[in-house]
């Protein structure tokens, strides 16, 4: 198995222990150690139905693990829920789109900057009293190119925008780290040109985990990969030596011969 390049001055932002998750019989997740260093895109593949999205869910606790360890900045975070990690600054985005579809755009990321007041959203106040959260909606709108929609109802918006009018109200909660999962699903080339250059840009002092079946972006992208197969981890390295392990091109095509890290595969989108 191919290990993960380490850096001695990079703390580890997340990490799991042994992380297991059983539905009956079948084990989605079986053993799966993870280790996502500070201020780094770490890359979460895998052929269909290797585990990706429980994964996912568990480490942002949308279902809860049958056995192993998440610790967060150091400290475990197994038996916390949800909204508690989101107040502890990691945060995800969905693999289908979720924003609200009949407020602006400048709603839905103000909507998301009202969660540091606690429990109350304001609806009834005056507006004036949430004029300090629209201007920092504005910067996070600002930052992923969405500026100039800012009246614009979420639901005209093409495709990719909505994508990043997403990665804006997650970026709004102020999250250390943002788990995205396949932001580029669905997209045509200059979107995803877009959605790679977006995460880019926003990845200073953020670290970044991210399911992605496109390879092209996955290369692009990340510093660090873990292969995932059938629950378990495959192969942990850097892109080239991921791409040049024979039993991670197996995986996915069933052949060595078949290779998808090819650049007629890795070009070829999801």
């Amino acid at each position: 198995m191919n290990g993960v390049i380490s850096h001695p001055s990079r703390p580890c932002e997340l990490e799991t222990v042994e992380l297991s998750k059983s539905f009956g019989a079948f084990k989605a997740v079986n053993g799966v150690n993870l280790k996502i260093e500070k201020g780094t895109i770490h890359g979460l593949i895998g052929p269909n139905g290797a585990g990706k999205t429980t994964c996912f869910n568990l480490l942002t606790k949308f279902l809860q693990p049958t056995s192993g360890e998440i610790r967060f900045k150091g400290e475990p975070i197994t038996k916390l829920s949800a909204s508690e990690i989101v107040g502890r600054g990691l945060v995800r985005s969905f693999q289908i789109s979720a924003v609200f579809p009949h407020l602006t755009v400048l709603e839905n990321v103000r909507l998301a900057a009202q969660r540091h007041r606690g429990q109350s959203f304001d609806f009834w106040r005056c507006g004036k009293i949430l004029k300090r959260y629209e201007e920092t909606a504005i910067d996070f709108l600002a930052e992923v190119n969405l500026a100039n929609s800012l009246h614009v109802l979420a639901a005209n918006l093409p495709y990719g925008q909505k994508r990043a009018l997403e990665i804006a109200t997650t970026l709004a909660v102020n999250p250390t780290m943002l788990l995205l999962d396949e932001p580029t699903a669905g997209m045509s080339h200059d979107s995803v040109e877009e959605i790679v250059q977006l995460i880019q840009r926003i990845r200073e002092s953020r670290t970044i985990l991210i399911v992605e079946h496109n390879l092209s972006v996955v290369e692009g992208l990340c510093d660090a990969i873990t292969v995932l197969a059938r629950g378990q981890v495959l192969a942990q390295g850097d892109y080239t030596s991921i791409s040049k392990n024979p039993a991670v091109v197996d995986a996915y095509l069933g052949t060595p011969e078949a290779d998808p890290f090819s650049p007629v595969h890795v070009g070829g989108g999801n």
